[in-house]
């Protein structure tokens, strides 16, 4: 019976120490997934500001008026465009 007993013991010590493997185990995974999320929330908002950044740059009446004041583009007069069209074939 003694031998039952220190085995059972055995048994009960390593049960406890897998218990505590597992607890610290899922703890650390915890604080892994915090970090994760809090890491996301701040990727979305810098997405969110990148967004709102290319639209800004890339408004046609912003890329206009750089073409007019920087380049010194103007639009071609009338007599200098010419629209083609697609006729079908007989």
């Amino acid at each position: 019976m003694s031998r039952l007993n220190a085995v059972l013991a055995l048994v009960l010590v390593v049960c406890a120490l897998a218990v505590i493997q597992a607890q610290h185990r899922a703890r650390t995974y915890f604080v892994e997934l915090e970090r994760l999320k809090k890491e996301a929330r701040v990727l979305d908002e810098q997405w969110g500001k990148l967004q709102l950044e290319q639209g800004t740059w890339a408004n046609p009446a912003r890329i206009d008026t750089l073409a007019r004041t920087r380049l010194g583009l103007i639009a071609p007069p009338h007599d200098r465009v010419r629209v083609e069209t697609l006729t079908s074939a007989p």
